[in-house]
């Protein structure tokens, strides 16, 4: 029913332009009495008025050729489907565009229309191409540069181009934002469905259990398609395995048992998972760089505890991560950056911030606390700490670079991997070992740790030398602090996403580990996004 509704809309919308539009220009007059409400109506906005002063002030939408027609009707075809890709369907206003087209009794009336047709054009291609929401100001650990086009250009490039193709060309072109679509559309369906059913109620169910609970957690996983339709009410070992499957696809150990927090993500309703694929679309957006993500490239999901290198869009590294912890002033921020060269044998200078937060107070209690780390004066040379009374110092005054180092027991391990930022965070080795087996990988100050960063070093310095291992090897075996450039830089991006697609899996669910996608989504309703269930 809704897209029948939507449909209509889109043709009835599609005959009053291609009817009433147009007003005869069969004076100077009335040429210029256009051209002055154009001037005028655009004053308001920078990047509209120059691009009409550059045109002439000639219309792009409110002419009578065939261009001008075949651009309202795009524009309208596109805002039509604009729910398809988790964009507020109302934000465009064809209702206020249809008003106005009617009241058009003038060219000035039609100057005006023009105008207003360009500034909704720019709302929507920007939305769709690049995201309807301003990352930072949803949370300031998200600082990522969106690419943003330039929207005088893009009016200029849209007058020159084919509508069709243009409007074909705006959303994101990677397969990630074509399958969260494709996925999205399937949740809104089910949705109109009614959803997978009941939820369990129970707080801990494994094999060989029986009973009510049991049965609803069958029904359920049926249909989501991890069980085959049965009749059995017993935690078989179809069901064991089943549940296995889905805790594979929701970054849980894959024990089989369903237990507190497996219940917990079987529970999530469809209203749930659809609202993290609309934001996993939106995040896609943040990112539709012409640039794309690089050939070679380093993606690190935090919400997934994982760091992968891709090349030409195959994964050819992986290995588990643990990031910043939960509290706030330890998250890791999203952003990327360009990987420029490893350290190997790394020192570790102690951020001013963690100086603060963690040592300082531990130094005014016992000045010999933390014994593994120096005090470095302005002129380099190392300090005795019988010479220093830690009670004067906090953070900002303290006079000392605070180092640890190179050494197994380093902070950063044996190995960091630098992508110089404002943020100060780097992917790095850690001696911490026992932290890479546990569900839930959020211990570090902010930086990246690698279960196996020896691995990583060698497969990106395969590129650049035949035999890697054994020079790495070398180097770490002298206990030299030593800079290895990379030949080429590598982009790293830090990428925050609950809801992600994989070749031949199903579709991929996070936790929101730091809270961040309920902000997001937040945003995205106060903009104007809404659910929406598909009949059919």
């Amino acid at each position: 029913m809704i897209e029948v509704c939507r449909r209509q809309t889109f043709w009835l919308m599609a005959l009053v332009l291609s009817v009433v539009l147009f007003v005869p220009q069969t004076a100077a007059a009335q040429v210029t009495a256009f051209k002055q409400a154009v001037a005028e109506a655009a004053a308001g906005d920078r990047d509209i008025a120059a691009f009409y002063q550059a045109n002439g002030y000639k219309p792009i939408w409110t002419g009578n050729s065939n261009k001008d027609k075949q651009r309202r009707q795009q524009f309208l075809r596109a805002v039509a489907s604009a729910g398809d890709h988790g964009l507020p369907e109302g934000r465009y206003s064809p209702d206020i565009i249809e008003t106005n087209i009617r009241r058009v009794q003038s060219e000035r009336d039609l100057g005006r229309l023009e105008v207003e047709m360009s500034r909704l054009f720019l709302l929507y291609a920007r939305d769709i191409q690049t995201g309807i929401v301003t990352p930072s100001r949803v949370d300031d650990q998200i600082v990522r540069e969106v690419p943003l086009r330039s929207r005088t250009g893009l009016l200029s490039a849209f007058s020159r181009s084919s509508p069709a193709g243009f409007f074909q060309a705006l959303p994101p072109k990677s397969p990630e934002y074509k399958n969260l679509m494709k996925e999205k559309i399937r949740l809104e369906r089910l949705l109109g469905k009614g959803g997978w059913g009941p939820q369990v109620q129970a707080r801990k169910l494994e094999k060989g259990q029986g009973g009510d609970a049991v049965v609803t957690l069958r029904n359920r996983l049926i249909r989501m398609g991890y069980l085959k339709r049965s009749a059995k009410a017993v935690y078989n070992d179809a069901m064991e395995q089943a549940v296995a499957r889905f805790q594979l696809d929701h970054g849980l150990n894959p024990d089989g048992v369903a237990g507190p927090s497996t219940l917990a993500e079987i529970n999530a309703p469809v209203e749930t998972r659809l609202a993290q694929v609309m934001v996993a679309m939106e995040r896609e957006r943040w990112m539709n760089s012409p640039a794309g993500r690089g050939d070679r490239h380093v993606w690190v999901n935090l919400t997934d505890f994982r760091t992968k290198l891709y090349d030409r869009g195959k994964v050819t590294f992986e290995t588990r991560s643990v990031i910043g912890e939960r509290i706030t002033d330890k998250q890791s921020p999203e952003f990327s950056d360009m990987m420029e060269y490893m350290e190997i044998n790394p020192d570790w200078t102690v951020p001013r911030s963690i100086l603060g937060r963690d040592y300082l107070p531990k130094l005014k209690e016992n000045p010999y606390a933390a014994q593994y780390l120096q005090l470095i004066d302005v002129r380099g040379r190392v300090v005795s700490r019988d010479e220093i009374d830690f009670t004067q110092y906090n953070e900002k005054n303290f006079p000392f670079t605070v180092r640890q180092p190179p050494g197994r027991a380093n902070a950063l391990g044996t190995v960091k991997f630098m992508f110089p930022n404002p943020h100060a965070i780097y992917l790095h080795d850690t001696p911490a070992r026992n932290l890479f087996q546990r569900e839930v990988r959020a211990y570090s100050s902010g930086c990246i740790r690698l279960m196996d960063p020896h691995d990583f070093a060698y497969v990106l310095l395969k590129r650049q030398m035949d035999n890697p291992e054994p020079y790495f090897q070398s180097i770490l075996k002298s206990g030299r602090q030593t800079i290895v450039p990379l030949d080429e830089a590598v982009p790293v991006h830090i990428v925050y996403r609950t809801a992600f697609t994989e070749p031949k899996k199903n579709i991929q669910f996070r936790r929101d580990v730091y809270g961040r996608d309920a902000r997001v989504w937040s945003a995205m309703q106060n903009a104007g996004v809404a659910l929406r269930a598909v009949q059919g």
